[in-house]
């Protein structure tokens, strides 16, 4: 005879459920690093926070488009780069990207534009005043892996400088709010580009004298005016069709430069890497099949030419073709650092912005106020879950216990899944995820009250405390499943819809709705089951049920009572 809807047999529900406790922390314990901790956002252990704001050359609004290319493109670089429980936001027309831990110095570089183009150099002369600035680049060398022909630069002048691969040091701008900022930038750009990207500073024809004069007098006239230690304007926003005027990226060299004749589009591939002939870090680029026949065919027309590597209208490297390089396969080189190296590679790797940003905010966040609002929250989590301890004693006694023994099963398994996602996707615990946990410990004993309410209707109605268990389960598992889903749908639209901490908030709830189900079916019904078998356990002083088993009693008699009369009847 099959049993009654509702029986289970408790031992094999709770020997999955301890099968999933080993399996979980097995893979906490002999997987990845070893650490059983879970990955902390920035408000619990700090970290960096860098504000980009858009500008566009006309002045105009960015689209919604071009902002969300651009946080993509970011946000894989930020991959990219391997910073772990980075974000990337959009706040209007600013991109926050907020990186936890002591990688935040990674972060400054990923704002950079990233538009790379090759450019013939047409003349060049030291700047009047080099700034001076901590680090340096200078010009480079551009040519094939070690062993083959290389082109070889004119050795280039000293000085201090940015950091390759890092923002250039800018003015600081306006607040993206004020009045007639974006009219402000339209107007700086356009200025700039009609000194530094006149046509006339490059004369068609070579043999047409006066053509030459006044091109001569037209490059003189915009190096003279250039000021290489202040904001770019044209960063992002420059005409590759048109020539330039510019610096490298120290500073410490002016240029005037051809229209771009190879754009960075056509890199297949960049990496970091260690010359060992040279004895410096290097970027090797690798040309899609076009490029490479670009580049090919321009160090064969011009050697003894020079040509500029030009990252965001800044030379990074100016070397001499000394030999064709057939392949395309192609050296940066510099006063590159490791991590210089690195992220000048990744910014090229993962492609250019649709937009320009204004200088990077980067602000450093402490951890202090995030743990001391942790603790707080702790300490105030802490005594609401004691009271509700202290509640389902007095109430349920038995079933208390029981509803304590659960809310702790389900913190483990809770916690062992934090530290696997932490380690799987990145996943980082903040202030607004542990919100979320707590308030799923109160969905999670709110399905416990609903199933042992409905266990004491069934008494009420005259049924013992053993029968009542699997009649009662029936219709508390409807409730339980339907508020669950309730929960998770809408902590699923939440998750889909917001941004920034709210997302952890929601992505906390739902997966700790999910828990809650585990340990409901796995644990907390299974329990009371073996509970209501036990006589000892299940008598009514000790499981708390006397009341309502009276009420049974008192219901089954009056109705026996019933019965009799109207047989008598």
């Amino acid at each position: 005879m099959a049993p009654p809807a509702g029986r289970v047999r408790p031992g094999r529900y709770l020997a999955f459920f301890a099968l999933i406790v080993v399996a979980l922390y097995s893979l906490v314990f002999f997987t990845g690093d070893g650490k059983p901790t879970p990955k902390l956002g920035i408000d619990l252990q700090g970290g960096t926070r860098v504000t980009l704001t858009a500008r566009t050359p006309d002045g105009a609004e960015p689209s919604r488009e071009q902002l969300n290319q651009a946080r993509q493109i970011i946000e894989t670089r930020v991959n990219g780069i391997g910073v772990s429980g980075a974000e990337v936001v959009l706040d209007g027309q600013n991109v926050i990207i907020t990186v936890p831990g002591e990688e935040g110095e990674q972060a400054k570089s990923l704002g950079r534009t990233a538009k790379l183009g090759f450019r013939k150099v047409i003349t060049a002369q030291p700047a009047a005043a080099v700034p001076q600035q901590q680090g340096g680049q200078q010009q480079g060398e551009a040519g094939q892996p070690s062993g083959e022909p290389s082109a070889t630069p004119d050795p280039p002048p000293t000085g201090g400088g940015s950091a390759p691969g890092a923002a250039p040091a800018q003015d600081p701008s306006p607040p993206p709010d004020s009045g007639n900022v974006q009219d402000e930038i339209a107007a700086e750009i356009q200025a700039a580009k009609e000194v530094r990207q006149n046509p006339a500073l490059v004369p068609a024809d070579p043999n047409d004298q006066a053509a030459m004069l006044a091109a001569q007098q037209a490059q003189q006239q915009a190096m003279a005016q250039l000021n290489c230690a202040a904001q770019d304007p044209l960063v992002g926003n420059d005409d590759p069709q048109l020539p330039l005027v510019t610096c490298n990226e120290d500073g410490s060299e002016k240029y005037v430069l051809g229209p771009v004749f190879l754009e960075g589009t056509q890199i297949e591939d960049a990496s970091a890497g260690f010359n060992d002939q040279r004895g410096a870090w290097v970027v090797n680029l690798s040309f899609k099949s076009q490029g490479a026949d670009t580049w090919a065919d321009f160090t064969s027309n011009n050697i003894n030419e020079r040509a500029a590597f030009v990252l965001d209208t800044r030379v990074v490297s100016a070397p001499n073709i000394t030999v064709a390089i057939p392949d395309g396969r192609t050296e940066i080189t510099g006063q590159f650092g490791q991590q210089e190296a690195k992220n000048l590679a990744d910014v090229l790797k993962y492609g250019s912005l649709p937009l320009s940003f204004s200088s990077s905010d980067a602000t450093t966040v402490s951890a202090t106020l995030g743990l001391a609002s942790l603790e707080a929250g702790l300490i105030a989590g802490a005594i609401g879950i004691a009271l509700v301890f202290i509640y389902c004693l007095f109430y349920y006694r038995m079933l208390g216990v029981l509803t304590v023994l659960s809310l702790i099963l389900s913190g483990a398994i809770v916690y062992a899944v934090l530290v696997l996602l932490g380690r799987w996707i990145g996943f980082t615990l903040d202030l607004a995820g542990v919100a979320g946990f707590i308030v799923a410990i109160g969905v999670t004993a709110d399905s416990f009250v609903v199933y042992f309410e409905r266990l004491k209707d069934e008494m009420r109605e005259g049924r013992t405390f053993r029968s009542a268990v699997p009649r009662g389960w029936v219709r508390a598992r409807r409730t339980i499943l339907a508020s669950d889903a309730i929960l998770f749908l809408a902590a699923a639209v939440l998750y889909a819809l917001a941004v920034g901490e709210v997302k952890g908030f929601a992505f906390t709830l739902g997966m700790s709705t999910v828990l809650d189900l585990t340990v409901v079916f796995l644990v907390t019904h299974p329990l009371v089951a073996l509970v209501a078998k036990s006589k000892r356990l299940s008598s009514p002083k000790l499981s708390g049920l006397g009341t309502v088993q009276r009420l049974g009693e008192q219901r089954r008699r009056a109705t026996g009572r019933v019965g009799a009369a109207v047989k008598e009847a």
